[in-house]
């Protein structure tokens, strides 16, 4: 019998992230089907539905935000730690830059110009948007699905009576393995995937994984806008 406590918990950490990947799904979708000449689409047109995803993916992680239990910003209050989870987050972005891009690419990245967008106005609100959805809304999203609620899932689908940062070597890799696949370079992800892992098991704490994870992004934004490689994104 389906235990309907823990099945609503899973759906508050899988829905907001099974919509943000359901955009990319569409947007996939429509560039194939362009592909097969079966409608024109500009190469700007898909770029606007990154803000539909991240406000709708934002939406609900805010509409959601009192079941996050484990999320707790007083972990924050550990200097230490924190600090730390912030060098973490930089790592990962200095190594993300510098891998051999060829190796694992799943796919070519169709990258985000806002320079080929019409007017000074749109090409700076759509930066900033899509700043503040990586930075703020892509680690929420993510690590409450990865970090709190997937790594737990694997270990017993009672998932909340799993505490956080628990290790087995079978949830380490799964999470490991399906995260990188989720970006375009699967090494790449999966490189990213550890180091937050080994973050978790050493502080126990989702909103440390979230520091990180939003500390690689911004880095990552930032890079991005000053050397205009587009690619990252």
């Amino acid at each position: 019998m389906t235990n309907y406590p823990a099945s609503r918990s899973a759906f508050y950490r899988y829905l907001p992230f099974a919509v943000f990947i359901g955009f990319i799904a569409l947007d996939e979708l429509l560039r194939f089907l362009a592909g097969q000449g079966l409608f024109k689409l500009e190469a700007t047109t898909l770029y606007y539905l990154y803000p539909v995803k991240a406000v709708i993916t934002g939406y609900l992680l805010y509409r959601f935000k009192e079941q996050y239990h484990e999320l707790t910003l007083k972990d924050l209050a550990n200097l230490k730690a924190t600090m730390a989870s912030c060098a973490v987050g930089l790592l990962v972005f200095a190594l993300w830059i510098n891998m051999d891009w060829a190796l694992g690419a799943a796919s070519a990245p169709q990258g985000f110009n806002p320079h080929l967008l019409p007017g000074q106005n749109i090409q700076i609100a759509m930066t900033l948007i899509r700043i503040a959805g990586a930075v703020l809304v892509v680690p929420l999203m993510e690590e409450l699905f990865w970090r709190s609620f997937l790594i737990r899932y694997v270990i017993n689908h009672a998932f909340e009576n799993v505490r956080i940062g628990t290790f087995t070597w079978a949830s380490f890799l799964i999470t490991v393995i399906f995260f990188g696949l989720e970006h375009n370079y699967f090494y790449a992800g999966m490189m990213a995937g550890i180091f937050y892992n080994l973050l978790l098991y050493r502080n126990r704490s989702i909103a440390q994984c979230v520091l990180a994870h939003a500390m690689t992004n911004l880095a990552l934004a930032v890079y991005v806008v000053a050397t205009g490689k587009w690619q990252f994104w």
